[in-house]
């Protein structure tokens, strides 16, 4: 996803450090202090342009969540749709998901969320799914053996890709969801902004995985 250049972004970014992180490695081990509480900490690795996380922060407050995401105008765009909200329990980091154990601690994380990921269906470009094992082992030293990844996609062949890699990596499915919009779960879901676009031109798969350990 490419967006056109925002020139207010920076002061923007820079007017409100309360929600934008800078130095996320800071922060290892005592994320708590950041939102000056204990409650659990969800993540969603590339938060886009922040339906998702806002909506989740709104429908659950006692739950902490950071959003990251790679690309500076996006994350403007998330950070407007926090301010608005006066969202207290959401924090931005603008970087990608590759380093996500270097600025949270083993169990710190309860929960991530990755949603309709770039599929990269290049086989040379395997490595940079964020389902790789790559990844996984990235994700693994941040979470607990309580803990959960949940991913959504359209795209079938990366939901394939991520259904033997997570199994492969030891992960166990609570649930395996070939048409969301069409099942029970429809209920409690938070769309992004892709979903909303996209819904209608075909399934959207989930899966809910469970860390062992």
């Amino acid at each position: 996803m490419r967006v056109r250049n925002k020139p207010w972004a920076d002061d923007f970014i820079n007017e409100h450090s309360e929600y934008i992180i800078s130095n996320p490695e800071d922060y290892l081990g005592k994320w708590s202090t950041r939102f000056n509480n204990d409650n659990p900490i969800h993540i969603e690795i590339g938060s886009g342009k922040g339906q998702f996380i806002v909506g989740m922060a709104k429908k659950n407050p006692n739950i902490n969540y950071i959003g990251i995401e790679i690309q500076k105008n996006v994350i403007a765009m998330t950070l407007q749709k926090v301010v608005a909200e006066e969202l207290e329990n959401v924090q931005l980091i603008n970087t990608d998901g590759k380093s996500v154990d270097n600025f949270f601690s083993l169990g710190e994380i309860q929960k991530i969320y990755l949603n309709f990921s770039d599929p990269w269906p290049k086989t040379r470009h395997i490595k940079r799914r964020l389902t790789s094992p790559e990844f996984l082992k990235t994700y693994y030293n941040i979470l607990n053996d309580k803990s959960e990844i949940e991913f959504k996609t359209d795209n079938r062949g990366l939901f394939e890709y991520s259904l033997m890699s997570l199994n492969n990596f030891g992960m166990t499915f609570d649930h395996v969801n070939l048409n969301l919009h069409d099942s029970e779960e429809l209920v409690d879901n938070v769309e992004t902004e892709y979903e909303a676009k996209f819904k209608s031109k075909g399934p959207i798969y989930k899966i809910l995985a469970l860390v062992n350990k």
